[in-house]
């Protein structure tokens, strides 16, 4: 793999007495990892993100044009800011109030086995995004990136990842008439390779390798990949969507390490004359085992699969999940406890809507009156509860909805372009 160069520095803090200057964060497509100290973990340092990137933040001021353009109060993500940073989100929010078109991407890179919770955010959003704004969303499914940057794996798996992967997505609630779902392998051809050539006789050698730290030993197939994964935020990729336009512009909900790719699509849609993509970046679920990095489907402990039974939901994170509070409830009663690093209490607040809930929560956590065994229940029930109801839902999708979510000529009239 790549070793990809947009990493960062930690600014001058203090960490229990000791202090902290020059620590670099690894934040890239392929990893994830706070900054270390003599051994000590830090959480990832969003601000710096933003700065580094050179994106903005979701800010009041934002929120509150969001909620005058839509007659909709900001989602949960965007009240807590999980979904913190964008790339010209105020545009979008132009063409809504304008009555112009627009449309969603997003994507996966499909993977042996269920997603787990932290893989959801981003459609769990884009699904609250889609019922606000009445438009269409695409989905791409990476599974030739995935065969490119896994050597132990054949196509063919890497292929049916991805059809089992359009199972999970399509339980969150989609519905094909508004949603296609391809997978690259699948889709691949027509003007959604037209688009890729274009692309890629945009970016130079350099260009990718700035972007991504790629090596002479990285093979092409990784180097160009990068012009397949900005095609869907392009329009005309989809014909039997869009038709003959090619300037309708799309708003990308995505994790802050896609952004590198984004970036790159944006800087040659103004040669190739088309509209550039806008973006809204989302932080990581944090692993069970703490803040400094994300969840991970290669280590189980890590992470809430969304097949997990009630019970090994609840023996994770009775066993995994890491606490903010002391070893002795003297000690609690006399300093109490840290919600900023309790893991329980972090996934609460991705997974509770009620706000009064959340901060009752953190001020009871603060004065030693709850304990981590008190959060970790709470938690234990709403986690139970979001992957149980998932996991009926999913019985519910048939192989037919697999195929027609991944029909490319499946009707879905885009009502906005008569609006235009």
């Amino acid at each position: 793999m790549a070793k990809a160069t947009a990493t960062t520095d930690v600014p001058v803090k203090e960490l229990e007495g000791l202090t902290v200057q020059d620590v670099a964060q690894n934040v890239t497509p392929w990893t994830v990892e706070g900054p270390e100290v003599n051994g000590v973990k830090l959480a990832i340092d969003y601000d710096k993100l933003i700065v580094q990137f050179g994106t903005r933040r979701i800010d009041e001021a934002m929120l509150e044009r969001f909620t005058k353009v839509t007659g909709h109060a900001p989602h949960l993500f965007l009240r807590r800011g999980i979904f913190f940073s964008h790339r010209e989100l105020d545009v979008i929010l132009d063409r809504h109030e304008q009555g112009k078109p627009f449309y969603l991407y997003t994507g996966r890179g499909p993977s042996r086995g269920h997603m787990h919770i932290g893989h959801m955010l981003p459609f769990v959003f884009c699904k609250w995004l889609q019922d606000v704004f009445d438009v269409p969303l695409v989905v791409q499914l990476t599974d030739d990136e995935k065969f490119l940057y896994k050597s132990d794996l054949k196509a063919e798996q890497t292929y049916q990842y991805a059809v089992d992967t359009v199972r999970e997505i399509a339980a969150i609630g989609f519905k094909p008439e508004k949603t296609f779902i391809f997978s690259n392998m699948g889709f691949m051809g027509g003007a959604f390779y037209r688009n890729v050539l274009k692309i890629s006789r945009c970016i130079t050698y350099n260009m990718a390798r700035s972007s991504f730290g790629y090596t002479e030993t990285d093979h092409i197939g990784k180097i160009h990949f990068p012009s397949i994964q900005a095609a869907p935020a392009f329009c005309s990729t989809f014909p039997a969507i869009f038709g003959s336009h090619t300037d309708i512009p799309c708003l990308i909900p995505c994790g802050i390490d896609q952004d590198p790719y984004f970036r790159l699509t944006r800087d040659v849609a103004k040669p190739l004359k088309f509209k550039k993509p806008s973006l809204i970046h989302g932080q990581f679920l944090p692993a069970l085992q703490g803040v400094t990095t994300k969840m991970s489907s290669s280590i189980d402990s890590s992470a809430i699969f969304m097949d997990d039974s009630p019970n090994v939901i609840k023996n994770k994170i009775n066993k995994h999940a890491f606490s903010g509070g002391p070893t002795s409830l003297k000690e609690l009663q006399e300093f109490g406890s840290n919600p900023d690093v309790d893991i329980s209490y972090q996934y609460l607040t991705y997974f509770v809507d009620d706000d009064q809930e959340i901060a009752d929560l953190a001020m009871s956590y603060r004065r030693g009156e709850i304990t981590s065994g008190d959060m970790k229940k709470r938690c234990i029930e709403v986690l139970q509860k979001f992957v149980g109801d998932f996991q009926e839902r999913e019985k519910a999708i048939t192989q037919a909805d697999v195929e027609d979510f991944m029909n490319p000529d499946y009707p879905r009239p885009f009502a906005a372009l008569t609006r235009k």
